[in-house]
């Protein structure tokens, strides 16, 4: 057993206002060549991740797997798939990242496995074997049709027939990832066991993958979502899954007594943690849900911030009813992941680093732990391909209403000047796009005003502000496309306040701001706005943070 997580931890409450950089191992660093990138490749570019003043991994899966869903399909819980490595190199991993300063958390896809997982293997060959109730398994209606209406995420039927069993199974995502039967307390027991064997190996927490999908409801049918002249309300009319309104196929209460449990044994490892990933209509006031009262999740986050929208007044909405909702939970923020198109096409900052910088500024200075999705600090756009280079099975099924997820996993380039951006000696499992080459690591490195040193700068600055990483938070009214919030930390004597402006505009902006605000002496280039004479002066996309006596209550009048 490695008692590393039990003895040399420092501060049990690391994740709470942490930075966690998540790397998708498949496109980060190979280091042998075959055109993917592995734990080696990891374990060789620890110096750069802590040179980003980050303070935790997010490693996706790298689980033995047929990889149908790229590791999302999980054959073996325990098993580092041969494409990847070994556990020794996994274990090596954890003590170079530690040796850094890093901690280090995993994926952990819960709520379904392959089907070339031994217990579904078991389960399918009959209604009787020992495994036989480790799945949700239905019998067909009278007339052969699936049991229930509900939708795949992928597409289709949430329903696949089984001739071995005669039986339907349940599937929310690839008809080869059958989703666990939480509803029997082996599978429960089962799947502890399996986060156990990790936290033996050191790890320092875990995110939990499509965390609300782990328990079912009644088998009825989901009734439709209410629709519009132009159609159904927030649906991608390629995927039937959007048509519908989720009510017994996911986010269940008894959902929380599995989280209650799976809490019990992370506290039985000091300074663990866990962040979950909600998928939901009502994502927020689930993110409440999961992480009040301290017996569940540490933090969880959602995709509200993952879409399109990021104009100042939606920002504002989103954050304040966040905060209306999670009590003395927390929350998880980002702004891209594997999953969702390039922040720097998503909201319109391509080629424009000025944009990028404030939307980083506005990430950092949220109440919350932050997630940082790997090349978010090089800028990389969406990668534009072609159906032919697709490898996600989403991207091929909906093509070419959807393109998939592939756009934002190409590999990350390190250097402009060799083949496949320094990422492989091979051909790599996605094309390295020539528009990425520009933006390269080594380019940037050398470059003091590039994206990837202001992504240094503000997030050291970050670290050495308590209220920026713990404090506590409130909005003010949005004016003139400009962003206004203060973050103050009670628990510090004296009491750190610190007032925030950032301007989501093109234009120079000129609002009222506390007389008592004054500019901070460590505050970077970067930070440009400029506070005097009871205003704040602000350039297009500009960014504005002061320090604020906490003697009584502010007053901002914007």
């Amino acid at each position: 057993m490695n008692t590393q997580h039990i003895f040399g931890r420092q501060g049990q409450d690391w994740w709470r206002g942490a930075v966690i950089y998540q790397i998708y191992p498949r496109s980060f660093m190979d280091s042998n060549g075959d055109g993917i990138g592995d734990l080696q490749g990891i374990i060789d570019k620890l110096d750069y991740i802590a040179s980003l003043n980050v303070d935790a991994i997010w490693i996706s899966p790298f689980f033995t797997s047929p990889m149908k869903d790229f590791g999302y399909d999980v054959a073996d819980y325990r098993g580092v798939d041969p494409i990847f490595g070994t556990l020794d190199d996994f274990d090596r991993l954890v003590e170079a990242a530690h040796a850094r300063g890093l901690k280090v958390t995993i994926d952990q896809v819960l709520s379904h496995t392959s089907d070339l997982h031994p217990w579904f293997a078991e389960s399918r060959t009959s209604r009787d074997n020992p495994k036989a109730d480790w799945y949700v398994w239905a019998d067909a209606k009278a007339d052969g049709s699936p049991p229930t209406n509900w939708q795949s995420v992928f597409g289709g039927s949430a329903w696949q027939w089984d001739t071995r069993r005669c039986q339907y199974y349940l599937h929310n995502f690839l008809v080869s990832q059958p989703d666990l039967n939480f509803r029997n307390p082996q599978v429960v027991e089962a799947i502890l066991d399996e986060v156990r064997f990790w936290l033996d190996r050191g790890v320092d927490g875990f995110r939990l993958d499509a965390i609300n999908f782990c328990t079912h409801g009644e088998l009825v049918d989901n009734p439709p979502r209410s629709s519009s002249a132009e159609g159904f309300l927030g649906v991608r009319p390629d995927n039937p899954y959007g048509y519908q309104l989720h009510l017994h196929d996911k986010t269940q209460p008894e959902n929380l007594a599995f989280l209650e449990k799976l809490r019990a044994l992370l506290d039985e490892y000091p300074g663990t943690t866990s962040v979950g990933e909600v998928g939901d209509d009502d994502s927020l006031n689930v993110m409440a849900a999961y992480t009040q009262g301290g017996k569940r999740l540490h933090m969880a986050y959602s995709f509200d911030l993952l879409g399109e929208r990021h104009d100042p007044e939606f920002l504002h909405q989103t954050l304040t009813a966040m905060e209306a909702k999670i009590g003395d939970g927390w929350p998880c923020w980002a702004l891209g992941n594997h999953d969702v198109p390039r922040l720097a096409t998503r909201w319109k900052a391509q080629d424009d680093p000025a944009r990028l910088r404030l939307y980083l500024a506005f990430l950092l200075t949220q109440r919350g732990s932050v997630c940082l999705y790997q090349g978010e600090e090089l800028g990389l756009p969406e990668a534009e391909l072609t159906l032919e280079q697709l490898v996600d099975p989403a991207g091929i099924t909906f093509w070419p209403a959807y393109k998939g997820r592939d756009g934002c996993r190409t590999p990350h380039p390190w250097c402009a000047e060799t083949r496949h951006g320094d990422f492989s000696r091979g051909e790599p499992w996605l094309p390295v796009p020539d528009e990425h080459l520009g933006l390269a690591m080594r380019h940037q490195d050398e470059a003091p005003d590039s994206l990837l040193n202001a992504y240094r700068t503000l997030l050291a600055f970050r670290r050495e502000h308590v209220a920026l990483k713990k404090g506590e938070v409130r909005y003010h009214p949005v004016r003139d496309e400009v962003l206004c919030l203060e973050r103050s930390y009670p628990a510090r004597e004296p009491n750190e306040r610190l007032l925030v402006a950032l301007n989501f505009s093109d234009a120079l902006r000129t609002l009222p701001a506390p007389r008592e605000a004054q500019a901070l002496d460590d505050a970077p280039a970067l930070v440009n706005g400029a506070w005097a004479n009871g205003e704040v002066q602000l350039p297009p996309c500009g960014i504005a943070i002061a320090r604020c006596p906490a003697r009584e209550e502010i007053v901002w009048d914007v």
